[in-house]
């Protein structure tokens, strides 16, 4: 009796195998290039073309999709909207085999590739790599994909370290990184004074050294005045704040305030010290003189200081 339901039980099982032979695979890919310049733009459009042209001379394959991300880094996964589609709906079957040029291409964080070729091989979707020659149903897969995207992660580490040193070499040649700021506007990596801007920042200053009105009194008075910043709708003494105690104002440029210590989540961190900056004396046009930027300094140090002594006296 036992050995009959054994025996079903494998009739069964090459029933399905039969089955799952008999018909064609859905199969999906995915891409991912950078669309920063014209030349990376048309390769993407020619990635979508190439997948959809390799799986439909497949005879056993049916065409699903492509999934495309354009210009967004391999190292995380988070911000990849069309690799979390779909990562959803291979989990919904939607599809039975995902092809993707190569790991770099898939993931260059060796945790994410392991982790996400799992999650997919759990509800019997696999992932061919074409340049790798590895199909993560194969038995010895993992092993391979691991050493395979090993490489590729520290490949993006060296990548990151390059690209790092270079923009650093820029910095110090004078080569502005950054967008255009109230009273100055940043094109091809140098800053131009805005007049119209400019005039702004002259106002704030003199309110502030000259008038020696706070900083919410100023905020204030350019809405009266009907003036507004230039991303938000109003004025805040944090705004304000910023703009008086900004070197740029006076001719001097700082950079690298912020920083990336980890290349694989690309979270920027302020640079309280971890980093050495890039600073460069005179570099531009000032705005308001060197003088009245001190004066500015040297308010803000006494306030500090009151501030200070009161909180010492009130306990």
């Amino acid at each position: 009796m036992n050995m009959n339901k054994y025996e079903r039980l494998n009739q069964q099982k090459k029933y399905r195998s039969e089955k799952s032979f008999s018909g064609k695979k859905r199969v999906a890919a995915y891409c991912r290039v950078s669309t920063e310049k014209e030349e990376q733009a048309q390769s993407f459009e020619s990635q979508c073309d190439f997948f959809r042209c390799y799986i439909e001379q497949k005879k056993e394959w049916e065409f699903y999709k492509v999934f495309a991300d354009e210009g967004i880094s391999g190292t995380s996964t988070k911000k990849r909207e069309q690799f979390n589609r779909m990562i959803a709906e291979a989990k919904q079957r939607k599809f039975d085999l995902l092809i993707t040029k190569g790991i770099s291409r898939f993931a260059r964080n060796t945790l994410d590739s392991i982790y996400y070729t799992r999650e997919l091989r759990k509800v019997g979707v696999g992932v061919l790599f074409l340049n790798d020659g590895i199909n993560t149903l194969d038995g010895d897969a993992e092993l391979r994909l691991s050493i395979m995207a090993s490489i590729a992660q520290e490949e993006s580490r060296k990548t990151s370290e390059r690209v790092k040193w270079g923009q650093k070499r820029r910095m110090e040649e004078g080569v502005v990184f950054g967008r255009s700021m109230l009273g100055y506007d940043v094109r091809n990596g140098k800053m131009y004074v805005n007049e119209e801007g400019a005039e702004v920042v002259r106002k704030i200053f003199y309110k502030f050294v000259e008038e020696r009105k706070s900083t919410h009194t100023i905020a204030r008075e350019l809405l009266e005045e009907g003036i507004y910043p230039m991303r938000s709708k109003k004025w805040r003494n944090t705004v304000i704040l910023r703009i008086l105690q900004n070197e740029k104002y006076c001719g001097d440029l700082v950079q690298k305030k912020t920083f990336t210590p980890d290349y694989l989540s690309h979270e920027k961190k302020y640079n309280r010290g971890e980093e050495e900056f890039v600073i460069i004396k005179n570099h531009h046009e000032p705005i308001i003189s060197r003088e009245m930027f001190e004066k500015a300094e040297k308010i803000f140090s006494r306030n500090k200081a009151q501030r200070i002594h009161k909180n010492k006296r009130n306990i």
